[in-house]
């Protein structure tokens, strides 16, 4: 946990929660399983949470732990920020009890002052605990009922100001959190999101997001292994949904409908790092682009990973290249990048193909197409600035 981060989309890191277990082939290379397994394998919140096998690849164990030490931090950061909670967890995994939610969400909504972030995968889980989420809940859970017993009790006339001016803005979240939650609202300061790596797991994560009752929905698209069109996300068998409009269709103009009011409000794409990375088409991340600027949807791209384009070298120079096949929007001839272990022939990029190659984390950055896309949702800044 810090109180700041170098993720380009958040500004701190929350962990109440460490450990989790392997859900599709985006979590491979887990870089929150290998910190766990190496750097922070003595730490008391990652001791025994990962291990790493023969061939140096890192895995969860699928036990879960909740950090009493770290659950009340952000009720002491002052300075508003944004924070990606659980970034080595996946807080709605399937071993977090719902008492742990419950104090994490209570947490949330002491601290109205903070953004919240909660990227998962496990979004049908998400659905049903977020879709049920009522005050009875979080007024169970510790740190509510201690926030509540100090309103209560703050009638202490030597009081420091501060002491006083800290329970008055609890009193007043408390009083908010109810007020939203009783009236079936989402809290406003907690933004909800899916990850997903490719076209079929947006296509199982993302309905039930928009599904979900929040104040915000975004996906991170990271690592992205193949191309994902988010206008046409499959919610069911033969049926398409527009995540940016809500319009659903299957084919037949009588049985188009809208899907609902909810729409996805921010998109964030990123290639592998890491030593085992897998390259990223840069098609894919183009394709994104243009599919939020399109829909006036923010878009922000992370980075391009430990791969990126490749300088031209004389055929065979030896080296870790892929080829990038050409773009040629067609279901028959879908993108695809294939390691090579030399720098390929001019026959080889014949259409349009390109080059990448593994240049580390730094060198590739995360310019797309010349610049830097840093967009986010215009309430992000609402308390923030």
């Amino acid at each position: 946990m810090a109180e700041t981060s170098t993720i380009e989309w958040t500004d701190a890191t929350w962990n109440p929660i460490t450990g989790c277990t392997l859900a599709s082939p985006g979590c491979q290379f887990c870089y929150a399983a290998d910190l766990a397994a190496t750097r922070l394998s003595q730490h008391p919140s990652r001791a025994g949470l990962a291990r790493r096998n023969a061939a140096g690849v890192a895995a969860w164990t699928g036990e879960v732990r909740l950090n009493e030490q770290w659950l009340e931090q952000p009720l002491r950061w002052k300075r508003p920020r944004r924070i990606f909670v659980c970034a080595h967890a996946d807080l709605f995994h399937e071993a977090v009890p719902d008492e742990w939610i419950d104090r994490v969400f209570a947490v949330m909504a002491l601290a109205p002052q903070h953004t919240f972030q909660v990227l998962i995968k496990r979004a049908a889980r998400m659905r049903g605990y977020v879709s049920k989420l009522d005050i009875y809940a979080l007024e169970e859970a510790d740190e509510w009922r201690d926030a509540d017993h100090r309103v209560a009790c703050d009638d202490d006339p030597n009081g420091s100001p501060a002491w006083h001016a800290q329970t008055a803005a609890l009193e007043d979240a408390l009083s908010a959190a109810r007020t939203c939650l009783e009236a079936g609202k989402p809290l406003p300061n907690v933004w909800l999101g899916v990850s997903a790596e490719d076209q079929q797991r947006a296509d199982e994560r993302i309905p039930d997001l928009l599904a979900t009752p929040a104040a915000v929905r975004f996906a991170s698209l990271e690592p992205l292994l193949g191309p994902v069109v988010l206008t046409n996300i499959k919610a069911k068998a033969g049926a398409g949904i527009d995540v940016f409009s809500a319009f659903e269709y299957d084919g037949d103009p009588d049985e188009d409908a809208e899907f609902g009011t909810s729409v996805l409000d921010w998109v964030i794409v990123g290639g592998e790092s890491g030593p085992h990375a897998r390259p990223m088409h840069p098609a894919w991340a183009r394709s994104l682009r243009d599919q939020c600027a399109t829909a006036g949807v923010p878009f922000l791209f992370k980075q391009w990973g430990e791969w990126g384009h490749a300088a031209p070298a004389p055929s065979g120079t030896p080296g870790k290249y892929a080829i990038a096949s050409a773009p040629l929007g067609s279901d028959m001839f879908p993108t695809r990048v294939v390691p090579v272990d030399h720098y390929p022939r001019q026959f080889s990029l014949f259409g349009g193909a390109s080059v990448m190659e593994r240049v580390g984390k730094r060198a590739a950055g995360r310019r797309l197409d010349g610049r830097i896309w840093d967009e986010m949702p215009e309430v992000a800044h609402a308390h923030l600035s």
